[in-house]
């Protein structure tokens, strides 16, 4: 007999009725095994228990019968190899047709006499009287006289490939007969009983094929004892592998350990071209005591657009640099990684430091003699793209890795990076402001430190919605400005990368521009089918004052800074999300220059919309946008890129279960530190944990 492991391990493709194609569908939406299947939830629920007399069926709305076949058949339409299955059920009280369209299998399916469940639409046919078109069916002289498709409430599960919610609705009922009658739990006894959590096997059934009491609102809203237990155990286990991870970082030993002192702090003093600000400061404490310790750092710095965390970074750069340690400092982008390596460079000048810049397009000569410096240790500070995580990049002895827009990085490039030195301190930092959940579920193995405040003479963004109609008023205020000697950049949405409509829509109105309505000013062009050298030609012109607009179909590289840039046109703005429309508008504001930012939408707007536009019209705080954009949105578009690092759940829905995430992260905090697991143990449990959930550990 199989134990409940490996019932659980069970390939859904030996599964009956699933075979190699629906196997593949699965497989594709992630799912591969039993166990992925049954933690999977419905969608949504239907209530299909209260049975209506045919006497009393209306049009309009959905309903649940149940009768005898009087008589079915296939017929043609005047439609060539279109046909329409029809029945005639009776219940006693009347009878009515059902109609399947275009459903010919369906003659093997029904036969006079059938006693048989419906459930679906009640529509008036063209001729007169009424009929159910395309509802879900059930015999119910079935072998093992349970009806799952109506009759009870019902679970509705997404469509996988080939494989429709019925399908899926049978599998999982068989998956479920498949359980063995005790099932392991995986929640310690002590938390089940605390939080009074039914037990594993118990919510499995109840979540996917809920008792005839349950109440479909609060199973529709994931509120049931069953659905919250599920929703707990994952992220109990979740958080537990973030607990083990702080652990096992926290054995860890680094070779050499910083130390700062009055030489360092003068040295300090000398390249900061200003005064911090209180939220720098306190940002700057944290992670220098953090490379004082023993154990590696792993540090998130978060600060909004224009928050001033490069000089933060380079402060702790320089702390690694005078204890003889290398930095490694990685952007995502050419142009970006140059501008910091222009800023830095500029900062360092009156240092003994010596700063590299290595990205794609540097000639080979040069990278070289780099290489070979980096190597020897001559070379202290390497500032660089996806580069700088190749294979011939050999540092002398790595003790700071600063990671900029980090969530631009697949997980791999930035593990590669830290292998470079032996348990390196990493810095990571992001301008997209995250919300606690999100912090806490991305990060929970990272401290995070917040930079709130700006440099001091910011004036901050004027942002205005201004409908379609006011499209001429806003030229002419843009007209204004470049009159004035400053920058616009305008930017329209690509829905997708690969719609050409969309690019040529795009390119033509920047025709239009340039030749119609703004022929005397320089005007580039941006968009993602360009070649990355074109692209960097074209941003560096604009760097460089020598193009006056710039539209883009894309988002504006990340962390670019022209400070001469005033005012941000957003084509369409209805069609971004409230984070990106953020971001956008970071691109100015970033001198002391009035900026102004323009969102030109088109009406009707949808309701979410209008409360992207007011939220941006009413804050230019990001973290009180991030949180509003988490609510609207939900997570999955919260970065718009898989490559974010957002963990695969099954059943977590990161803004509808903040308070369990929250719950489960204080549980496993408080196991962890009360069992104190062996080192082989945590292994295992890191192991299970980065496959369970998609993860490979930045360390």
């Amino acid at each position: 007999m199989s134990s409940p492991d490996e019932v659980l391990a069970t390939p859904l493709q030996f599964l009956k009725g699933v075979g190699p194609r629906r196997a593949a569908d699965f497989e594709h939406a992630g799912l591969i095994t039993l166990e992925d299947l049954l933690y999977r939830f419905p969608i949504r629920y239907e209530d299909r228990s209260r049975m209506q007399s045919i006497a009393s069926l209306k049009p309009g709305g959905a309903a649940a019968i149940a009768g005898r076949v009087l008589s079915c058949g296939l017929r043609s339409t005047r439609r060539p190899g279109f046909k329409i299955f029809d029945a005639v059920i009776d219940d006693g009280t009347a009878s009515i047709r059902v109609s399947w369209l275009n459903q010919a299998f369906l003659r093997d399916v029904f036969a006079r006499g059938q006693h048989v469940v419906m459930f679906g639409p009640v529509e008036m046919r063209s001729g007169g009287g009424l009929q159910l078109t395309n509802p879900q069916y059930e015999m119910l002289d079935e072998e093992d006289g349970e009806t799952i498709h109506t009759g009870r409430i019902v679970p509705v599960y997404e469509k996988v490939g080939s494989v429709t919610p019925k399908m899926q609705r049978r599998l999982v009922y068989d998956a479920l007969q498949r359980l063995p009658p005790e099932l392991p739990d995986l929640l310690p006894n002590a938390v089940r009983d605390r939080l009074r959590l039914p037990s594993r096997q118990a919510a499995l059934l109840a979540a996917h094929f809920p008792p005839a009491d349950a109440a479909v609102d609060s199973l529709n809203q994931f509120a049931t004892p069953a659905q919250q237990r599920l929703i707990f155990e994952e992220a109990f286990l979740f958080q537990m592998g973030v607990a083990a991870r702080r652990q096992t970082v926290a054995a860890e030993r680094k070779t050499v350990v910083p130390r700062v002192g009055d030489r360092i702090r003068e040295s300090a003093r000398s390249v900061l071209p200003f005064k911090l600000t209180a939220g720098q400061k306190d940002a700057l404490r944290e992670i220098v005591e953090d490379l004082q310790k023993p154990q590696p750092m792993n540090r998130l710095l978060q600060g909004d657009v224009g928050a001033g965390k490069t000089i933060v970074a380079l402060l702790a750069a320089l702390v690694a640099m005078e204890n003889g340690l290398q930095v490694a400092f990685m952007a995502p982008t050419e142009i970006l990684a140059e501008q910091h390596f222009v800023n830095i460079s500029r900062l360092l000048q009156a240092s003994r430091f010596r700063i590299a810049l290595l990205t794609g397009t540097t000639a080979r000569t040069a990278r070289r003699t780099d290489l070979a410096e980096v190597e020897a240790g001559t070379i202290h500070l390497v500032i660089g793209t996806h580069a700088l995580v190749e294979g011939d990049v050999r540092f002398h002895q790595l003790g700071l890795v600063i990671i900029d827009e980090q969530h631009r990085f697949g997980v791999l490039q930035r593990a590669s990076l830290r292998t470079k030195g032996h348990l390196p301190d990493v810095l990571v930092m992001t301008a997209t402001p995250i919300p606690r959940t999100l912090a806490l579920t991305l990060y929970g193995d990272l401290d995070v430190s917040v930079i709130r405040d700006v440099p001091p003479g910011r004036v901050p963004t004027r942002t205005l919605a201004k409908p379609e109609s006011r499209r001429d008023d806003v030229y002419s205020f843009v007209r204004e400005q470049l009159d004035a000697g400053r920058q616009a950049y305008v930017v329209y949405p690509l829905v997708e990368e690969s719609d050409k409509v969309d690019l040529k829509a795009a390119t033509e109105m920047a025709d239009h521009l340039a030749q119609e309505v703004f022929p005397q000013y320089r005007l580039g062009l941006l968009h993602g089918r360009m070649k990355a050298d074109a692209k960097e030609r074209v941003m560096k012109a604009f760097v460089a004052g020598d193009i006056q607009m710039l539209v883009a179909t894309t988002v504006v590289e990340v962390g670019v800074d022209v400070s001469n840039a005033t005012v941000m046109l957003v084509e369409h703005a209805e069609r971004f999300g409230l984070s990106q429309l953020h971001q956008l508008r970071g691109r100015v504001g970033r001198d002391r220059h009035q900026s102004f930012c323009f969102l030109l939408y088109q009406s009707p707007l949808s309701a979410d919309a209008r409360a992207r536009l007011q939220a941006m019209a009413e804050t230019t705080d990001g973290f009180v946008i991030a949180e509003r954009d988490l609510a609207l949105r939900g997570p999955g578009d919260f970065f718009g890129t898989r490559q974010a690092g957002l963990p695969t759940f099954r059943s977590i829905d990161l803004v509808r279960d903040r308070e369990l995430l929250e719950t489960a992260r204080l549980e496993a905090m408080s196991c962890i530190g009360s069992a104190a697991p062996t080192p082989v143990a945590l292994q295992s449990l890191l192991e299970s944990w980065e496959t369970r959930f998609r993860l490979v550990r930045i360390g």
